[in-house]
């Protein structure tokens, strides 16, 4: 629950309004569904239906700008929003279309691209999956070789992307692609956005230990990409991307942590030694979300430096929540053969196992931590 001390005395009636939004139309099986998924990236028969709630209000993207069909609202009010949302148990959306690659789109597309992508984006007719990592290019992301030739006014594309989330869902991807080798690698880097149905796009599934298919490895054989489907010029995607990476690091981790360790405490039978684990969780979730309002509101630091902290902060302070969990649940962790097990011990494990990977994607915690350094160290 978002502390009053932390937001303006003003907002109290902003807030009533997303609260009293919240019990008239969240569906108790969207919040069902919700309580029991395993990772951050929901299925999109939940996510869906929810957005499109939310957009008919005019809410689906509490962080666009009004021109662009977003609410207009301050930093705080969508801090605020997002900390009513996660107390009610409602899904969080698919974070590809709209806050990834839609302010990218705002930032670096033509007048062209932006009439088409963003409302389709804002209604969820588009889904979007992220084509950076590959075989050899992970984290090392600038050495990725999925070619790009240039052929009229198409580019071809030959290789492979993996660890693709949703791509077995998504009728869209915002790529990064080869289209020169000469010069450092990331001088050599393009941005594409390219539809899933293009013929030659094969995916195939990736099977995670917590046997969820949420990952996919991404097949290009000969793949035509017309070339006005690029962000940004030619050979400068390795600027766009370092935009967008900014808002995928970055972000609002304490609302939806804090709804997670509350519903642990509320567990019966908690011995004294994971009650104290607990209680030290809160505290440091209460100075995390005091974090993130500075951050936004712009005071101490700057977006990219803020953006590697929180990430840092938010990630291994999930995977921690989700050891006490597993701890908590005990054998219940592991089955729930009658479905009664509470939601939030019910998927103790399979939230630990993937969340295993929130410190590794979108730039390892390890290079994080350099990031901060060169920033505050130069």
């Amino acid at each position: 629950m978002l502390t009053d001390a932390l937001i303006d005395p003003g907002l109290a009636d902003f807030r009533a309004q997303v609260r009293a939004f919240l019990a008239e139309e969240l569906p108790d099986d969207l919040r069902r569904a919700a309580s029991r998924a395993t990772s951050v990236f929901i299925d999109p028969a939940v996510t869906l239906p929810w957005q499109r709630i939310l957009n008919t209000r005019g809410w689906a993207a509490p962080d666009w700008p009004a021109e662009f069909g977003g609410p207009g609202w301050s930093e705080i009010q969508r801090y605020v929003f997002a900390a009513e949302c996660a107390a009610a148990g409602a899904p969080g959306l698919a974070p590809m279309g709209l806050k990834m690659v839609a302010p990218v789109i705002m930032h670096y597309g033509t007048p062209e691209q932006r009439a088409h992508y963003l409302p389709r984006i804002l209604s969820g007719e588009d889904y979007w999956c992220q084509g950076f990592s590959e075989p050899g290019a992970g984290s090392d992301l600038a050495s990725l070789q999925l070619r790009a030739v240039s052929d009229g006014d198409d580019y071809v594309l030959n290789g492979s992307k993996i660890w693709t989330t949703h791509a077995h869902f998504a009728n869209r991807m915002f790529a990064l692609v080869r289209t020169s080798t000469e010069g450092k690698p990331q001088a050599g880097i393009s941005f594409l956005l390219l539809d899933m149905a293009t013929p030659g796009v094969t995916v195939e599934p990736i099977r995670t230990l917590a046997g969820d298919h949420e990952f996919n490895q991404v097949f290009f054989d000969d793949v035509r990409v017309p070339q006005a489907n690029r962000l940004g010029g030619e050979n400068e995607g390795w600027s766009v991307a370092k935009h967008l990476l900014t808002f995928e690091r970055g972000g609002k981790y304490a609302p939806g942590l804090i709804g997670r360790l509350e519903r642990l405490r509320a567990e019966d039978g908690i011995g004294p030694v994971l009650r104290a684990e607990l209680d030290r969780e809160a505290i440091g979730l209460a100075a995390l979300q005091a974090l993130e309002i500075k951050a936004m509101r712009g005071l101490g630091g700057s977006p990219a430096l803020y953006a590697s902290v929180l990430k840092i902060l938010g990630t291994e302070t999930a995977q921690r929540i989700d050891t006490l969990a597993c701890q908590i649940a005990g054998p219940a962790a592991w089955a729930d053969a009658d479905g009664q097990t509470p939601a939030e011990l019910a998927v103790a494990v399979p939230r630990y196992l993937n969340d295993r990977a929130a410190s590794i994607y979108a730039g390892s915690n390890e290079i994080q931590r350099d990031l901060i350094a060169r920033l505050m160290l130069g």
